[in-house]
């Protein structure tokens, strides 16, 4: 076996714990950020669906190099592992330079296209935090490029103690400049800003080590090897159109909930946070099988790649069931944390509630299993379907729902579970095929 229990247990359980620091930085600064009020915390949860957009975009680019470089340490290869590894950063790098000089540029039109019609002190939060954060954009192309190498290395250790790094930095900030110095939602953005500069800087310097399975000793150059990047866009562009239409997908729902009033945007921004919380241990655990079944496929062997991803996606369903539990039945007394107004408090408890209940029969088989499928080069299926479904079910059905049913709020993310459904049954049906192991041995 290429890995045992214990082995599982390094990767994961770190990945956990990253995940879990990972949304507490959006739950600070929504937290903290609510304080000065629900015109602040609608502005930081818009632009941060936009931020997301550019952060799945870079994470797809990671995916990338991690399954090249996952697919030669499973051939025992590490030197082209490192040059892989080198060649993804640098693409990286470029790329989130040209967007966020674009950010900069265009910030004015860009909010107006996508959220005109919001109030104008959302709109005036959303304005500054998008400026700010704009600038965290290449420092945080790069950690989660090198974030995804450790993964690849199954070294999950040292990214989880980055993030905590991160996360309390984000937080010392964030009580500094919201509550000392008193510059509300520009606080929590130069916070989150700052917070991703540091974590980059540090795992820039950890991934130099030659004792390191993968490491850039040695192979720093301006030159793109456009064989290796070839190879890695052949995964990430894929993976990362299908991440930005999700993404663009759920700006234009937004969009859509930016329409039902101030309160619904409050929210959506809370159960946003919440269902990222609910789906915690699957997070991590996507992370960890793409890993897992990266190396196994590198070394041939379809048997393994199987067995774990039947291993993981069952630990994953468990420790869904016991979040989805644990939100369902304390769902008002976590609402008290956030100091909504009744009316959105009660509307967050509601759709809460429902996320969490179909959460633990549709998610995994939804975004855990086509983790497989991707490591196995698999990429254009996952990105056919995956468009299709959000696209034809969660948007078509989001807008039925709102214009002819007036379920609101609650109607978006019933929508959103639809797709889930359709996801699930496609990915099922070519999962028990076996046209991505053939797939995977002819390229």
């Amino acid at each position: 076996m290429l890995y045992t229990n214990r082995d599982l247990k390094k990767l994961i359980i770190p990945l956990v714990f990253e995940q879990l620091l990972s949304i507490l930085v959006g739950m600070i600064d929504t937290v903290m950020i609510a304080g000065v009020g629900e015109a602040a915390v609608s502005g930081v949860s818009l632009v941060d669906t936009i931020n997301i957009l550019v952060i799945n975009i870079t994470a797809a680019l990671a995916t990338g190099g991690a399954v090249v470089a996952g697919h030669f340490l499973g051939q025992k290869d590490p030197e082209n592992a490192s040059r892989s590894a080198w060649q993804l950063l640098l693409f990286s790098i470029w790329l989130s330079i040209v967007v966020t000089i674009l950010f900069l540029a265009a910030h004015k039109p860009l909010l107006q296209m996508v959220f005109g019609q919001v109030e104008p002190e959302v709109m005036s939060s959303a304005t500054t935090y998008l400026i700010i954060t704009a600038l965290s954009i290449c420092p945080l192309a790069v950690y989660n490029s090198c974030a995804a190498l450790f993964r690849a290395m199954n070294d999950s250790r040292t990214t989880m103690w980055i993030a905590i790094a991160m996360n309390l930095i984000n937080f010392a900030g964030n009580a500094i400049l919201i509550y000392g110095a008193k510059i509300g939602v520009a606080g929590a953005a130069i916070a989150t800003t700052f917070s991703r500069i540091v974590a980059a800087l540090i795992i820039m310097i950890l991934i130099f080590n030659p004792q390191r399975m993968i490491n850039f000793k040695g192979q720093v150059t301006w030159k793109l090897d456009l064989n290796l990047i070839k190879k890695i866009l052949y995964i990430g562009v894929p993976n990362g159109m299908e991440n930005s239409l999700f993404q663009l997908g759920k700006i234009l729902l937004l969009s859509l909930v930016s329409t039902l009033g101030t309160y619904a945007i409050a929210a959506n921004a809370v159960c946003n946070t919440l269902a990222s919380f609910n789906v915690l241990p699957g997070q991590a655990i996507n992370l960890a099988l793409l890993s897992v079944a990266s190396m196994c496929i590198g070394a041939g062997d379809f048997q393994q790649t199987r067995y774990y991803t039947k291993k993981l996606m069952r630990l994953s369903t468990a420790c869904t069931i016991v979040l989805s539990a644990v939100i369902i039945l304390l769902a008002p007394q976590i609402m008290k944390i956030y100091q909504l107004s009744s009316q959105t408090e009660e509307l967050a408890i509601q759709v809460i509630r429902w996320h969490a209940l179909i959460a633990v029969f549709l998610w995994m088989p939804s975004f855990t299993l086509p983790n497989t499928l991707r490591a196995a080069g698999d990429v254009v299926w996952t990105m056919a379907i995956a468009i299709l479904s959000m696209w034809t079910f969660r948007i078509g059905f989001a807008y039925l729902f709102n214009y002819f049913l007036h379920w609101g709020l609650l109607g978006v993310w019933v929508a959103m579970t639809i797709d889930w459904g359709f996801r699930s049954l496609c990915y099922e049906l070519r999962y028990h095929g076996h046209k991505w192991e053939r797939f995977m041995k002819k390229a």
